[in-house]
């Protein structure tokens, strides 16, 4: 297991934006109830806010402050729970107080509880679900490694955890369970 200092981590994490490795790239990341961190990420990547943005977790009861739990019915909770941990994203219903630059305006959030144990191990340590997207400008490819990081993003960054992705080639594949939708292959 790679390690990282926790102390900056929590630090950085207060402060605004950090980048750290996933299944396939490095992401941006911060606390998803930080608003101006989220805008600042908007910004660093030039994405629109419509959009919406991803949250990764360690586990599913730190998704519980955005999911709307209550929504998904008892018949899909098997199809929803089976893809997880995994590098499966999947498309749920929001609770009605989540940020509007989270969800892009829609009552859905994009989540996922990864397996990939650098980022769970960071989600776990921080206490918190994180916003992830890919560490890049739009149109840039997205960076694969913490100095591909560092020569998009230079000082502009709060802190980088410094270890290696997970080494997928693609991203995450992103489903609604309760729809059965294919929003993103990863094929």
């Amino acid at each position: 297991m790679t390690t990282f200092d926790l102390t900056a981590a929590r630090e950085a994490l207060l402060e605004g934006v950090i980048a750290y490795p996933t299944e396939a790239v490095f992401g941006l990341g911060c606390d998803p109830t930080n608003e101006q961190a989220i805008e600042r990420i908007l910004t660093l990547k030039k994405r629109p806010a419509d959009k919406g943005l991803i949250l990764i977790a360690a586990d599913y009861s730190q998704l519980l402050p955005y999911v709307d739990d209550q929504a998904i019915g008892q018949d899909k909770r098997f199809t929803v729970f089976s893809h997880w941990p995994g590098p499966v994203t999947l498309v749920l219903p929001a609770r009605a107080s989540v940020s509007k630059l989270l969800t892009g305006g829609r009552d859905t959030i994009a989540v996922r509880v990864t397996d990939f144990e650098p980022a769970r191990e960071l989600c776990r340590k921080l206490g918190t679900a994180l916003v992830s997207t890919s560490a890049n400008p739009a149109g840039e490819e997205p960076a694969r490694t913490a100095e591909q990081v560092r020569n998009y993003f230079a000082d502009q960054l709060n802190w980088i955890f410094d270890a290696p992705t997970g080494g997928a080639t693609s991203p995450t594949r992103i489903i609604d369970p309760l729809s059965k939708k294919v929003v993103r292959d990863n094929e």
